[in-house]
């Protein structure tokens, strides 16, 4: 354990993988099923995140567009779709590019209340610096919010565990492309040993019935008017 990652065991550490527009709003390259859903359930679990002032570790995904050659079409370095959601960023905040160095600042994250970390890859373990504060970073549990089941949160959790981590997934906060890969992917994390939550189990109830962040005509309810932009100012 380097003791300039963090000194003391914290009770509960947030880990938010990949709440990016592309996988979470409607008009994203690679959205999600049920994403106004998953929305409302992440937004809860942000707002119970600051009001215990809990710590955050986001990861993020970034692909180079290559003058338009890229392999992958979604979160693509400096367009719009490759930007957190905005109710997912904290003030006090830092960054971290995915440059292959494992280096960390001093006590980082007693300094910081949120790390975010990109990465050019699903599994987060493969990136070395990802890979090194999740290994040496203590917490007593582990919360797990993001997309996608069958893909890095999968990735993230396996990789937690096998890491000796207690691991609870907020099943109604991860977002999914196919469900039966997605049940089956919830199946193997609890086989190892993860906790399978749903969000009013740890931050209550909520009568939120507009998410605030996406204009496509589900998220915005029956008198909503869709855009064709990525956000709305509400």
């Amino acid at each position: 354990m380097i003791r300039q990652l963090i000194r003391a065991l914290r009770k509960q550490i947030l880990i938010d993988v990949g709440t990016q527009k592309d996988f979470f709003l409607g008009g994203g390259s690679a959205c999600i099923r049920n994403h106004r859903r998953v929305l409302s359930n992440i937004r809860r679990v942000m707002a119970w995140t600051r009001a215990r002032n809990i710590r955050i570790i986001s990861t993020c995904d970034v692909y180079s567009n290559n003058n338009g050659g890229s392999a992958t079409d979604y979160c693509l370095d400096g367009t719009d779709g490759q930007e957190k959601i905005r109710y997912t960023l904290l003030s006090n905040r830092m960054s971290f590019a995915a440059d292959g160095s494992t280096d960390l600042p001093i006590d980082v994250l007693r300094r910081y209340r949120q790390i975010i970390l990109y990465k050019r890859c699903v599994d987060p373990f493969d990136e070395p610096r990802i890979e090194r504060l999740l290994s040496e970073v203590r917490a007593n549990e582990f919360v797990l919010i993001g997309a996608s089941t069958e893909g890095a949160v999968e990735a993230m959790a396996l990789g937690l565990l096998q890491r000796r981590k207690k691991v609870t997934v907020v099943v109604d906060a991860v977002g999914t492309y196919n469900t039966r890969q997605a049940a089956l992917a919830l199946r193997k994390m609890a086989a190892k040993g993860a906790r399978l939550v749903e969000t009013k189990t740890i931050a209550g109830k909520s009568h939120l019935r507009r998410i605030g962040i996406c204009n496509c005509k589900a998220c915005q309810g029956r008198g909503g008017k869709p855009s064709a932009g990525f956000e709305g100012e509400n």
